[in-house]
């Protein structure tokens, strides 16, 4: 879909009066925006003789963003996908009371469906929150405002992801599954908060010198 075809296809869809992409698949694809910058920053990194000792480190760091740039892109067109299952649930007939039933089970799988990949979202954008904190200390401070660009895209990103979680949710009725997602967005949100606390911190730190 989208990932095959020029940049400025996915902008002007997400702009126009499109139900899709939305909220869900953006969130998405600055996520994998994010993981760019944290691999550029390790590319540059690798092979000098004065980062050596983190080679180690950095490949995997910079192999853990490459997985997490191709599930982002993954997630952010499955967002789209999802939600024309949601959208054909509202459009089921209504006039009967079996019409109703049927239609108000199918939107609850739609919905539960669609909120999923949002969350899924957002616990990749909290691990690249956590790859680019590890990234901070030792990737060449030549590209330090790379590794902070990485750290605020990754943070806006968990947000936005958070927050399509957080609206679909409200459509949903099974009330312990709504507590068991708040329950996990809620600890996500203290390690993301952390994390980005930390980038920021020592990414200024360094600018300052």
């Amino acid at each position: 879909m989208y990932r095959n075809e020029p940049l400025e296809t996915y902008l002007k869809d997400a702009a126009s009066g499109k139900p899709t992409p939305g909220g869900g698949s953006v969130a998405a694809l600055v996520g994998a925006l994010a993981t760019t910058m944290s691999s550029m920053s390790a590319n540059f990194t690798i092979g000098k003789e004065k980062f050596k000792q983190y080679e180690p480190q950095l490949r995997k760091i910079l192999e853990e963003c490459e997985k997490s740039r191709e599930t982002l892109l993954s997630l952010m067109e499955e967002d789209i996908k999802v939600y024309s299952g949601v959208s054909s649930a509202y459009a089921l007939p209504k006039s009967t009371e079996a019409e109703k039933k049927l239609r108000s089970e199918t939107i609850q799988k739609a919905t539960i469906i669609a909120m999923e990949i949002p969350l899924k979202a957002t616990m990749c954008c909290l691990y690249v929150l956590e790859l680019t904190r590890e990234l901070v200390d030792i990737a060449n401070p030549n590209l330090i405002s790379d590794v902070g660009v990485a750290g605020f895209l990754a943070d806006a990103a968990f947000q936005c992801a958070k927050l399509n979680v957080a609206v679909n949710l409200a459509c949903i009725k099974n009330q312990s599954l709504i507590e068991k997602v708040q329950s996990e967005i809620s600890h996500a949100e203290k390690k993301a908060k952390s994390f980005f606390h930390e980038i920021k911190e020592a990414v200024q730190a360094k600018i300052q010198g």
